[in-house]
């Protein structure tokens, strides 16, 4: 990975750049570092994610900490903090390394 994330599943989306991040006030990142949220906080995403190869290609978004209410999601009730993605949405590690080049 480029540099440390939070690990996320894209797989629960809130909205179109939405994603559950912390039922708590606090997560470890990838590289065990453990990180305290506050509102609008910058943060780096990911999921584990492979090519057609089967070689890592995780899935990784930049974005900010928000608090959501999520009351009127039953399955969901318990979370505290996501992130809204950045107009760059979600893109694969070897995507991001192609822009990054260009």
């Amino acid at each position: 990975m480029d540099k440390a994330r939070i690990y996320v599943d894209f797989n629960e989306m809130v909205d179109y750049n939405t994603v559950l991040l912390s039922k708590d006030d606090t997560k470890m990142d990838s590289e065990g570092n453990v990180i305290i949220f506050y509102e609008g906080m910058p943060v780096s995403i990911y999921m584990d994610d492979v090519d057609g190869n089967g070689k890592v290609d995780n899935l990784v978004a930049e974005g900010i900490a928000i608090k959501q209410d999520l009351s009127n999601y039953p399955v969901w009730q318990h979370v505290k903090w996501c992130c809204r993605m950045d107009s760059n949405g979600i893109m694969n590690e070897s995507d991001l390394r192609k822009k990054r080049r260009e």
